[in-house]
């Protein structure tokens, strides 16, 4: 696609072969078959959606195991194998219908970003005028805009009458643009560079336009935005891969275990073939840990609503663990760090700089010159208009010195409006009969105008020694990246000296957007946390360092990188480089893209905020997106994963936090519940190896642990407090999964010591019968497990971990304490095919399950000193 803004409108009107009268009807018409006004949308089918989700091992694995649990229930006539199979089948199509609510939220992306594309323009054809559907647009075709308009295609201007355009939407930054038709840029200048073209879905804030089509639909920028959501795929969350992965091990290992108990059955017990698959079927199925899905659900919708009540909104439930593994911020500036207002913060009047506890009088020709020749106005409470000239009433209302009064008693009778030739506006004011100019603009401009300087009221010829006294103050608040103005006046006395000339210079204000308040503390605990704060801004270098080492995220100018620079830079060579940038100013949504993609080849979990139309596409490929909920567009918030509700970055690090503490009890959960799933399948497989016989535990009390006394707990580990230290230690790796750090031992260690009781217990039982075996053992796998709970909350010892302070663990503890004696006690048991137990018989269940507290409490001790003992060495 050819670029424009490098090349003239003589040259522009030649190469589409136009001209500013229009196309002729012929001419629309034989070009009616190139790419029109409109983003093509491609939509699958629900169907095809929903049988999508079904294309995974562990899925299929699942679905096969209902099946046959199902029909092994109809043949033998066992209500609880079906009541399995249902109960997976169950979680199979839940895991199939958030999948399709999840993959179209890209399809609503692309409705709301079709949402701001307008219905009809006003083209000239054939000279003269006419409105169109915005849809009917050709290559060529020539394009009126006003005031209130919305930009239906890409153009390049032709004509700009006062012409300012807001591309918030498109750039990020929330200036408006002052378009020049005759400017002539760079190739690889940025978007918000390029002010001689007005691009498709920007809006037209003031003054006139004509410009003619040189883009259209997904050719332009905003359809290239449409096109890259489209097609771009959102990554499985680290917790996704790593629990796909657990699933297949465990698939494999049921399997292995299914395999070998059908061997056994067949080879040494006399039961047949039939019987034994039934059997070892049964097992394998009841085996399946049916309530994790649901527990890390719960676990993660809790912590959903913790976020919420923080004002961090999550769309999905992946996302939260995703930020919790971020070590890469990638924030905007404008309104995240900053608060995206202008603000004064320095003013230079009768030779003094005040940049605190301002003493300025109401009567100032500097003051008077601020708030008259400004077009910002007071309306329902609140100021409205240019965000700087807003600065100015407000820095006005903050000193006690605004009085609506005071601009009806100086009368406007002229004005010559801002253009970014001249730089200055001008306003002729009268009260009372007299009549004076006051003029504002960039100081350059000023300075240039003035030959006087008024000096604690009195008016003095403006030397070089004084000019280059107020130079000097200029560059020093230049480089602290403020926007600098300057102001002068002088008395009317005739029509013809409204001019700009012979002014006298009265002073200058330093205007900035400042950063929130809370924001240099939430860097610094960003870097304690071992994450990365980058600023990604559309804003000038100096600007984007001066907010960067305001608040902790760079040093030096080395650490700054602009859009013009990284276009230089091929993807492989930004990749190699990018680590030693924090700061990315002047940059295009292509450059979010790249500087995005750059961090995540070095192996970075990213996240990427942005709140306009050209964030969209890096939201979509970042690790996870963050939308901005009060400056935010639909359609940032339609790709976003979290939606900040504050638009604070502050909020981002109080959401990692929590991201981080819903993993960490998330891995505690796993750990939890695979040793005790290892120890069911290892007590049943023993006992078979060794009593081919008997039966250590039936598939309904499997099923039962897994689905009551594993869930409740489980949910309890999910609630637990973050550890103390838990923000001072680095981001986890991504790459090592839930058995990382030991968790794989611990879970085999701690499932063998499970095992061990279990066993025993049965062997010791059947010195009594094999029932009263199978009773004891069901017990023992049960109570054991509430102890281990108990240990399992926190790695501080069991006496620190303060039990109180999680009232769902109280509640587990009670309700499965409570389900056992419920069991245990009444006529019910026999549901479960259990019996009734003597007095020592339960002395020596509750004693093997509490063994359980004091074996994994020196389990603790051991794994925390050989973790001391690697970080010595």
């Amino acid at each position: 696609m050819k670029a424009y803004h490098n090349k003239t409108i003589n040259q522009t009107l030649l190469d589409l072969s136009s001209c500013p009268s229009g196309l002729s009807e012929d001419e629309v018409l034989s070009r009616a078959n190139t790419k029109r006004g409109g983003i093509e949308t491609k939509h699958k089918s629900l169907g095809l959606k929903f049988f999508a989700q079904f294309a995974d091992f562990m899925i299929i694995v699942l679905l096969i195991a209902s099946a046959v649990s199902m029909v092994i229930g109809i043949i033998e006539g066992q209500a609880e194998e079906i009541i399995d199979g249902i109960i997976i089948l169950s979680i199979v199509l839940m895991n199939a219908i958030f999948g399709v609510v999840q993959e179209n939220k890209a399809e609503k992306s692309l409705e709301a970003l079709s949402k701001l594309t307008q219905a009809e323009c006003v083209v000239m054809r054939e000279g003269e005028k006419k409105k169109i559907k915005t849809d009917d647009l050709v290559l060529g075709d020539v394009v009126l805009l006003e005031s209130g308009s919305i930009v239906p295609a890409d153009l390049r201007l032709i004509e700009s009458v006062r012409l300012k355009i807001d591309e918030s939407s498109l750039t990020g930054e929330s200036k408006e643009v002052q378009k020049n038709c005759d400017n002539v840029f760079s190739e690889n200048s940025p978007l918000g560079e390029r002010k001689n073209i007005a691009y498709k879905g920007t809006n037209v804030c003031f003054g006139r336009g004509v410009g003619v089509v040189y883009a259209l639909g997904e050719n332009s920028e905003f359809g290239k935005i449409a096109s890259s959501i489209q097609e771009s795929k959102k990554e499985l969350s680290p917790l996704q891969k790593s629990i796909k992965d657990l699933g297949k091990i465990l698939t494999y290992l049921i399997l292995l275990i299914a395999l070998v108990t059908f061997i056994i059955e067949v080879c040494i017990t006399p039961n047949g073939i039939l019987d034994a698959f039934l059997t070892a079927v049964a097992i394998a199925i009841a085996a399946i840990p049916e309530s994790m899905p649901a527990v890390i659900t719960i676990i993660m919708s809790m912590g959903v609503a913790r976020l919420a009540k923080k004002k961090a909104i999550v769309k999905h439930l992946p996302a939260v663990e995703t930020l919790g593994a971020c070590n890469v911020i990638c924030s905007d500036k404008t309104g995240t760090i900053t608060q995206n207002k202008m603000e004064v913060v320095a003013v230079y009047e009768n030779k003094t700089l005040q940049e605190n506890n301002f003493k300025i009088l109401a009567t100032s020709h500097l003051f008077l010159a601020s708030q008259l020749c400004n077009d910002a106005s007071f309306q329902k409470g609140k100021f409205v208009g240019d965000p700087t000239e807003v600065a100015f009433l407000g820095f006005a209302k903050k000193l006690g010195l605004y009085k609506d009064g005071l601009y009806k008693s100086y009368v406007r009778k002229n004005e010559i409006p801002f253009d970014s030739n001249r730089k200055l506006m001008s306003v002729l004011v009268e009260q009372d009969g007299k009549k004076e100019m006051y003029v504002k603009g960039g100081c350059d401009s000023i300075l240039n105008k003035c030959s006087h300087i008024a000096i604690n009221g009195e008016v003095q010829e403006f030397t070089q020694s004084k000019r280059n006294e107020v130079k000097n103050i200029i560059t020093k608040m230049s480089n602290k990246a403020l926007r600098v103005l300057g102001f002068a006046y002088k008395e009317i006395n005739s029509p013809s000296e409204f001019e700009e000339g012979n002014l006298i210079f009265v002073g200058i204000m330093g205007l900035i957007d400042p950063p929130r308040k809370e924001i240099a503390s939430a860097v610094e605990k960003c870097r304690c946390s071992g994450m990365k704060p980058v600023m990604i801004t559309g804003d000038y270098q100096n600007t984007a360092l001066a907010i960067a080492k305001q608040i902790g995220i760079a040093k030096n100018e080395n650490e700054v990188l602009t859009g013009e620079d990284l276009a230089n830079y091929s993807d492989e060579q930004l990749e190699k480089i990018i680590d030693k940038y924090s700061v990315f100013a002047r940059v295009s949504p292509n450059d979010k893209q790249r500087i995005v993609q750059a961090f995540k080849a070095k192996g970075n979990v990213v996240a990427m905020t942005g709140d306009g139309v050209n964030d969209a596409p890096s939201l979509k490929k970042a690790s996870i997106g963050i939308g901005m909920g009060q400056s935010g567009t639909d359609v940032a918030k339609e790709v976003a994963d979290i939606i900040v509700a504050d638009d604070n970055f502050a909020t981002i690090v109080v959401a990692v936090e929590e991201g981080r503490k819903i993993y960490h009890n998330i891995q505690k959960t796993v750990k939890f519940l695979f040793s005790a799933n290892f120890a069911e399948l290892m007590s049943v497989f023993i006992v078979t190896l060794i009593y081919p016989q008997f039966v250590c535990l039936y598939p309904v009390q499997i099923l039962f642990t897994n689905l009551i006394t594993d869930s409740l707990p489980a949910v309890a580990l999910g609630v637990e407090e973050a550890e103390q230290d838990l923000m001072n230690r680095p981001p986890r790796d991504v790459k090592k999964g839930l058995f990382a750090n030991g968790n794989g031992i611990a879970i085999i260690v701690l499932g063998v010591i499970q095992t061990i009781l279990v066993v025993v217990s049965y062997v010791i039982g059947l010195s009594f019968s094999p029932e009263i075996a199978t009773t004891m053992a069901f017990y023992v796998l049960n109570l054991n497990q509430m102890f281990y709970l108990a240990s399992m909350r926190t790695n501080a010892p069991f006496y620190k971990s303060k039990p109180h302070k999680n009232k769902w663990f109280l509640f587990a503890i009670v309700f499965c304490f409570g389900l056992v004696a419920l069991f245990a006690f009444t006529s019910l048991q026999s549901l479960l095919k259990l019996v009734s137990l003597s007095g020592v018989q339960w002395f020596i269940v509750i004693g093997l399950s509490a063994s359980m507290l004091v074996l994994s409490e020196i389990y603790k001790l051991i794994e925390k000193g050989l973790k001391t003992r690697r970080k010595e060495n």
